[in-house]
């Protein structure tokens, strides 16, 4: 394990259904992400114009590097069908190296 600050982690939820696997496989496709997982069956829970909303939805578990964040997020919003999709990214504080140096090699 070694430190790094130049990884990250990127949530994005979308719609059950086949957009979120062309999304996925776009961003890895476009070299934006080295990875991205698909997490089904997502219930939330959320406030969206003023009224209390529900939905399933897939959890997608986006790994890059932060100098690509820019060029993901765009990637996402290009494509997503959500107004405001989630783009959370959170930053990787270690990790095993010759992931990271695989991840670093995929973007």
């Amino acid at each position: 394990m070694i430190d790094s600050t130049e990884h990250c982690v990127v949530y994005c939820t979308c719609p059950e259904g086949d957009g979120a696997v062309a999304l996925a496989t776009a961003l890895v496709e476009q070299k934006l992400a080295a990875c991205v997982n698909l997490v089904p069956g997502i219930h939330s829970i959320y406030r969206w114009q003023g009224a209390v909303e529900r939905a399933t939805e897939v959890l997608l578990i986006i790994k890059t590097r932060r100098d690509r964040l820019e060029a993901l997020a765009q990637g996402i919003r290009a494509l997503h069908p959500y107004q405001v999709p989630e783009i959370l990214a959170l930053p990787v504080t270690a990790g095993f190296v010759p992931y990271l140096q695989w991840l670093n090699e995929s973007v």
